[in-house]
Parts: C-alpha cells; sequence; structure tokens
C-alpha cells in the first residue's frame, strides 16, 4: 500500500470515530433531557397529587359544606334567603314573632302546655306569627347537629304546607318524641322521618322523606340559624311584637306537680298574649276568658294569680 492510500485510510477511520462519537453525544444529550424532562412531569405530578390531597383535606363537608352549597328556599318563605316564615291569615294586622330552637327543652316545654292556645290564636285571626329557628344549642356543652337537621326537616314540611310544618313542629316537640337535650336523637334522620310519620301530610310522603334523606334544605337551614341573635335575642322561646319584648310572668319557686307546673304555665302565656293584644275572640272585655288567661294587668289591678 502506497503512503498517500495509508493516510487516505487512517482519515477515513478518524472521520469515522469523530461521527460516531458525536452520534453518541447526541444520544447521551437526548437521554439527560428525557430524564430532567420526566423528573419534572414527575415532581408536577407529585405537587399536583399533594395539591389535590390538601384541597380534600381542607374542603369543607358536613354543615361546613351545606353552608355553600346551592340554596333551595322551602315553598312558603318570604325574603331574599326564605328566612321568613310567616303563617297566618293575610287579613290578621298584628304579627307575634316567636324563636325557638327544636332541642330546647324550654320550648318543648312552651309548645306542650301553651302551643294549642298559640295555634288557637294563629288560626282564630288574631295574629300572624313569624318563627325565627335557632340552632345554637348544638354549639353548646353537649354539641351535636339536631337542631339543624330538625329544622333541615321542619323545612321540608314547609315545603309541603304551613300545616304541616305547623303539626311536624308539634310533634317534635310533644313529651312522646322530644329527647333530652343531651341526646342528639334529632341528628338521625330515621328519628324525623318516624316523628314525621305522626303527620298525616307527611306520612308516606316520598318527596318530603327524599328531602329529609339528601339535606335539601340544609342550606336553607345554614341561613336560618345566622339570624342568631336577630332582635338581641340569643335564648329561647323568645316573644316580639314588632320592636316590643313580651314578657311572661315567672313561675313560682315551689314544689307543685307537673299538672299544676302547666297550668300556671298557660296562664302566664294568655295573660301575656292577652295585655298585648286584647281580649280573644269571642270574649268581650271584662269578661272571664274560660281558658285561664285574662285581659291583662291593668295599673292598679291586683293579679288574681299571684301567688300561684
Amino acid at each position: 500500500m502506497s503512503n498517500r492510500n495509508s493516510q487516505a485510510a487512517k482519515s477515513a477511520a478518524r472521520e469515522r470515530i469523530r461521527a460516531e462519537r458525536e452520534r453518541q453525544k447526541k444520544q447521551e444529550k437526548t437521554r439527560r433531557q428525557l430524564l430532567v424532562a420526566g423528573a419534572v412531569v414527575g415532581v408536577l405530578a407529585v405537587a399536583g397529587g399533594i395539591g389535590f390531597g390538601i384541597m380534600k383535606l381542607t374542603e369543607p363537608t358536613g354543615w361546613a359544606a351545606a353552608a355553600e352549597a346551592k340554596l333551595v328556599k322551602p315553598a312558603h318563605t318570604q325574603g331574599k334567603n326564605g328566612t321568613e316564615i310567616l303563617i297566618g291569615d293575610p287579613k290578621a294586622k298584628e304579627t307575634l314573632e316567636v324563636f325557638e330552637d327544636i332541642r330546647c327543652p324550654a320550648c318543648a316545654g312552651f309548645e306542650q302546655t301553651s302551643g294549642p292556645d298559640l295555634l288557637k290564636d294563629l288560626k282564630e285571626g288574631r295574629f300572624k306569627v313569624r318563627y325565627t329557628m335557632y340552632s345554637f344549642i348544638d354549639t353548646m356543652g353537649a354539641g351535636g347537629e339536631g337542631s339543624k337537621n330538625a329544622l333541615s326537616a321542619l323545612g321540608a314540611a314547609l315545603n309541603v304546607s304551613p300545616d304541616a310544618f305547623l303539626k311536624y313542629k308539634t310533634a317534635l316537640y310533644s313529651a312522646k318524641n322530644h329527647p333530652d337535650e343531651r341526646e342528639d336523637l334529632y341528628a338521625k334522620d330515621s328519628v324525623l322521618l318516624k316523628v314525621a310519620a305522626e303527620v298525616p301530610e307527611l306520612k308516606g310522603n316520598k318527596e318530603f322523606e327524599k328531602a329529609v334523606r339528601e339535606g335539601t334544605y340544609d342550606r336553607w337551614t345554614m341561613e336560618m340559624t345566622a339570624l342568631f341573635g336577630r332582635k338581641g335575642v340569643k335564648g329561647t322561646p323568645t316573644f316580639f311584637h314588632g320592636d316590643k319584648k313580651l314578657v311572661m310572668d315567672r313561675i313560682p319557686q315551689r314544689q307543685m306537680t307537673q299538672a299544676e307546673y302547666n297550668k300556671i304555665s298557660q296562664n302566664n302565656f294568655r295573660k301575656m298574649i292577652d295585655k298585648e293584644f286584647g281580649p280573644a275572640k269571642g270574649i268581650q272585655k271584662g269578661e272571664k276568658d274560660p281558658t285561664g288567661g285574662g285581659k291583662g294587668i291593668q295599673k292598679g289591678e291586683k293579679d288574681p294569680t299571684a301567688g300561684n
């Protein structure tokens, strides 16, 4: 082989080696780029997963979630968020405001003794009643969800009719059904539906039952309970006529039977209502009220129930 041919062969060999090295460098560069890209995707995926996990952990649940749910207002309500529950004859000139909490034992005591009198006046058109329902007992010592859950069910009853609402509320407060406030029984839909079966309009009412189970009126309940403190009311039962707070006489602290206590409680309610709204329908001025109430204690008049 000539020297010239030998040099050409060496040059060709060196070119092949250089080309191979360039090819390998490109492959290595591409491999590193893919590794980096994969690592970035992995980091983003992990970060996304962590972010999603954090979002899930901080996502509101239960009644906190209900406060952000879509608002469904029951039929027969008024006001922007359906928080005005006004029941009675539209022609009635006066309105009695009643503040209650379903788990409240004092409210249950009032409903069991004087509830029938209130409903009688309501149906006779003596006044309309605006109900403001609270759930503050859920946040007190024993805690729980019974007030809110029962209020949501009451919203479902109100959606059926005002009468169904009133009957269901009476049933929930009844001595037969109303639990000790330390027992959160009304947090259970099954208990609420069992009580509802006592109300003809609600018994076997599939739409009502579905609304209770699915919490259709949970958001509305949160809107109602946000009224806590309206007119300065933070205890129940409380009564207002306009901006005037109505106050019943205190029941004497002495030993008495349940029947005696109930009678005095009923008399005190009737006296408070008669004093504010005048004699009940069908009772003339000065005539004795057969239900045990009175026309109110006028200035200088002796209280006939004093000492009872």
